[in-house]
């Protein structure tokens, strides 16, 4: 183990400072995390908070965005359609002489 990996360890409490192994996760441990679980009411409750703090587009920004988002689908679907066609058409004609 060198030294990065020795300090990775020691910042996420795997390892102690002395580069001894900390204790592992205990029954106890496990239980007492389990009583810490979030409630559905308080798991909607903080969806609802975070979900206020979010910053929504305005309506023209989504009409923008539409917009622009549909004239490139068009584009690249013409162009890819185009070029597909173009390719065939040579290919056939390579090989039809």
């Amino acid at each position: 183990m060198n030294r990065e990996q020795k300090r990775m360890m020691q910042r996420q409490g795997q390892v102690g400072a002395d580069g001894t192994a900390t204790r592992r996760t205990t029954a106890q441990d496990v239980t007492r995390r389990r009583g810490e679980r979030t409630r559905p009411v308080d798991f909607v409750r903080q969806i609802r908070e975070e979900m206020r703090q979010v910053s929504w587009p305005t309506r023209p920004e989504v009409i923008n965005y539409t917009t622009i988002v549909l004239f490139v689908l068009i584009f690249m679907t013409s162009l890819i359609f185009g070029l597909g066609y173009g390719f065939t058409k040579f290919v056939t004609f390579l090989f039809v002489k």
